[in-house]
């Protein structure tokens, strides 16, 4: 089987599967779920058969992507699908699970049909990269994307500790000093603190609400924030005084991240130095003789070197990036 084969033969494949996971979502057991909610809907509002009561559902609709039916079908086969909406959810952005999976088989596939079709890569080493591609680079964007909101959160969140301070100073239950800071905080601190609060207004506990809205940020910043309302919950005490001294400490813990940054850039610098020269060299070569540089894909020998050097490179970036990684 040459490369374009291989290639139809995946797509083929990945689109079998798609089709099959949206036809195994829509069967009986579905259907009858949905008219059952649709009947227990018409009894609470009193509502005849005839009457459309879509805008009226006790259902929660979580599959709100171009891909509801698949959405459906991967939270049933999927082994972790709770994890994976938390993590897309922490981005910030209506990604649903639909979405995430059919970006990452599109990637493999145009990555494989790159790398074997046009790039004359063999099988057994366009594969690999193609996976590399098609799971490794949605995941690390979704990564970088989690990680720049859960910045801006903590940024902001001691400044929406310091409100609700202010509101329990002023005589303010807890639950209203959290709802002063989603509509007074920007987002993203003000929309979570807004689904904190909407879900206390449909019958959630706060702290139920709280842990919901922490495994979803899963920052350990509003760890602590949730911790020290469950503990003065238990214990009682002065709750005002209690966040104002989280307050200072999360600040505090800020100032040291940034100066321990600060203090690692040299080595951080370096690493991104060494490890793009190989790169760099590698493009500057292949700029000025291609037919030199071609050997390393055309001998078995250079792509051994080939996967040889990538290894090593990549084991040096990981040493380095641990060696200026510190947790506070």
């Amino acid at each position: 089987m040459n490369g374009g084969e291989l290639v139809l033969f995946i797509g083929v494949a990945a689109t079998l599967m798609i089709l099959v996971l949206a036809a195994r979502s829509g069967g009986a057991s579905r259907r009858a779920l949905s008219r059952r909610a649709e009947a227990i809907n018409r009894r609470a509002h009193g509502l005849k058969p005839a009457v459309d009561a879509a805008r009226l559902t006790v259902r929660r609709v979580e599959t709100d992507g171009p891909f509801p039916t698949l959405d459906r079908a991967l939270k049933g086969l999927l082994p972790r699908a709770s994890a994976l909406r938390d993590r897309l959810d922490r981005t910030g952005r209506n990604i649903s699970i639909g979405s995430y999976i059919v970006t990452n088989v599109v990637l493999f596939v145009v990555a494989f049909g790159l790398l074997a079709g046009l790039g004359g890569l063999p099988p057994a080493i366009a594969l690999p990269l193609a996976l590399v591609a098609g799971i490794g680079l949605p995941n690390w964007v979704v990564g970088k994307m989690a990680k720049r909101r859960i910045g801006r959160f903590n940024a902001l969140f001691p400044d929406s500790i310091d409100l609700i301070v202010r509101g329990l100073r002023s005589g303010l239950p807890v639950t209203e000093s959290i709802g002063a800071v989603g509509r007074e905080m920007a987002d993203p601190v003000g929309v979570e603190f807004r689904k904190v609060f909407d879900t206390m207004r449909f019958g959630r506990t706060l702290e139920d609400a709280l842990w919901d809205a922490a495994r979803r940020l899963n920052t350990p910043e509003f760890k602590f924030f949730v911790i020290s309302l469950s503990v003065q919950k238990e214990t009682g005490g002065n709750l005002a005084e209690t966040l104002a001294n989280l307050s200072d400490i999360l600040r505090k813990r800020r100032q040291m991240k940034l100066k321990i940054k600060a203090m690692s850039s040299e080595a951080r610098a370096s690493a991104v130095i060494l490890g793009s020269l190989p790169f760099i060299m590698f493009g500057i070569i292949s700029a000025l003789n291609w037919s030199y540089e071609s050997t390393l894909f055309t001998d078995p020998r250079g792509l051994v070197l080939v996967g040889v050097g990538l290894s090593s490179l990549l084991l040096g970036v990981l040493v380095m990036a641990k060696m200026v990684s510190f947790e506070i």
